[in-house]
């Protein structure tokens, strides 16, 4: 059914820790995505929903696989936690070059107390979201399954309980290199290294070269999140990928209305990953893939520190230069404005504005139709130095329509529990097509009532 590789498996021991999956006897499918499983070579024409519960809840383990907990350790909030690794996450083996992963498969070795189960709520969250950034085009884990356990996990209250499958480039992060650096395991380190640079960067030629590539791909990545008005919530160096894709969705969410500073995450209290910090952070947690290549970059660390530091110059304006351009495409300008970009945008803050409808109708103001923009002399001034150069041809195929709104994926968790999925299918048919419009689907692009706005997102672990 899978033709499994198990390239991480054969890594030294230090890696991971190999586990199995709890028991979920009564596990029952909640979606299945047959068309990446396709893509992916997976053949289930001869499996029921029964049996495809089974299989992605962990019953049944198919020939090939080798079950394991990946290590990592991380920066949390800024500070450094030696040992982390896949708590509650199974790396089942690989095919075609991609993870394919249990979450809330159950403990493993590295579950810290946990139960290594997930809530449904989460499950149906990365569901939704990481294959509506998909069709955003955005760089991103993909979701293959979700199962519900039918089963109670324990948090704040009981919760119905799930399984998610993910598909993922790789699962390789910024703490897994911390893992080794910090233990001063240049043999294993230097084997991590070998083998990313294998899977995802095969041009690279030194340490320094890959270092760039993955500096080239996070500062891309958070261009596009940015762009999309997109805010991960969690940026942690466990959180951040080596391959340059969106990877642990948590509290992640959609912005409604513009705000420079916004943040949902309940534990980001200090507003540490706020929607424009997003860019600084990025360029911080490359700074600490940089700390952990040092011994391999050069035996002086001196020589090796100057490299680093004459390799990344362009690390901060690459990330600043390439928002700047996706908010120009936005807007439909023939070269990246900064002025035009922050003259919108401030535009969009000081009214409190919807992101997505306000760039999504631009074509609109374009061509004199006003409405849902405050006449405002900053709008004039926009407009007057908009209209000469802007090209609005092409923007609806860059302005989605539809987003996974915060107040909406709530909705469909709420239907969920209650044996309700008509609202999840919809939702997931109209992002399939987010730049298109749906009549029939179309309030989906509705902005949350002062009723329905979701202020805060948790991660649900």
């Amino acid at each position: 059914m899978i033709n499994f590789e198990n390239t991480y498996s054969n890594l030294p021991e230090e890696f991971y820790e190999k586990a199995d999956p709890a028991s979920f006897p009564k596990a029952s499918l909640l979606a299945f995505n047959y068309k990446l499983a396709e893509e992916l070579g997976i053949d289930v024409s001869s499996k029921s929903e029964a049996q495809l519960a089974m299989i992605f809840s962990g019953q049944e383990i198919l020939e090939g696989s080798e079950p394991l907990a990946m290590a990592y350790a991380g920066h949390q909030f800024g500070h450094f936690v030696p040992q982390l690794g896949d708590g509650r996450a199974l790396l089942l083996g690989e095919t075609k070059g991609f993870d394919i992963q249990l979450k809330g498969g159950g403990r493993t070795f590295f579950s810290r107390g946990g139960d290594g189960k997930s809530a449904l709520g989460p499950v149906i969250r990365e569901y939704i979201l990481s294959e509506a950034m998909h069709q955003l085009k955005v760089p991103t884990t993909r979701a293959l399954a979700a199962v519900l356990t039918n089963e109670p996990v324990y948090r704040q209250e009981a919760e119905p309980g799930g399984v998610f499958t993910r598909v993922a480039k790789s699962h390789l992060r910024v703490g897994t290199f911390q893992f080794f650096a910090s233990r001063q395991d240049h043999k294993n380190l230097k084997v991590l290294m070998d083998y990313a640079i294998k899977r995802h960067y095969p041009k690279a030629t030194s340490p320094i070269e890959f270092l760039v590539e993955v500096a080239k791909a996070q500062a891309e990545l958070t261009a596009i999140w940015t762009s999309l008005g997109f805010i991960h919530g969690v940026m942690n160096t466990d959180n951040s990928s080596i391959a340059g894709i969106t990877i642990d969705y948590g509290p992640c969410a959609f912005m409604d209305e513009y705000k420079a500073q916004k943040v949902f995450s309940s534990i980001d209290r200090n507003g540490r990953y706020a929607f424009m910090n997003q860019g600084p952070i990025t360029q911080w947690n490359i700074l600490r893939l940089a700390e952990c290549l040092i011994p391999l970059i050069d035996p002086d660390e001196n020589k090796a520190v100057s490299k680093i530091e004459e390799s990344l110059k362009f690390l901060p304006g690459l990330i600043q230069e390439k928002i700047e351009e996706k908010f120009s495409e936005k807007l439909g300008l023939p070269d990246s404005n900064r002025i035009l970009n922050h003259l919108f945008l401030s535009y969009l803050e000081e009214n409190q504005l919807d992101f997505t409808l306000s760039f999504r109708n631009l074509p609109e103001l374009f061509n004199g139709d006003s409405k849902g923009y405050p006449d405002t002399e900053k709008l004039q001034r926009f407009l007057s130095e908009w209209r000469p150069v802007a090209k609005t041809k092409e923007l609806h195929s860059i302005n989605p329509l539809y987003i996974p709104r915060n107040h909406q994926v709530q909705r469909v968790i709420d239907d969920i529990y209650k044996g309700q999925l008509d609202s999840f299918k919809n939702m997931n048919k109209v992002l399939e097509n987010p730049y298109s419009f749906n009549q029939e689907l179309d309030h989906f692009k509705e902005p949350p009532t002062n009723e329905q706005r979701v202020t805060e997102t948790f991660c649900g672990t």
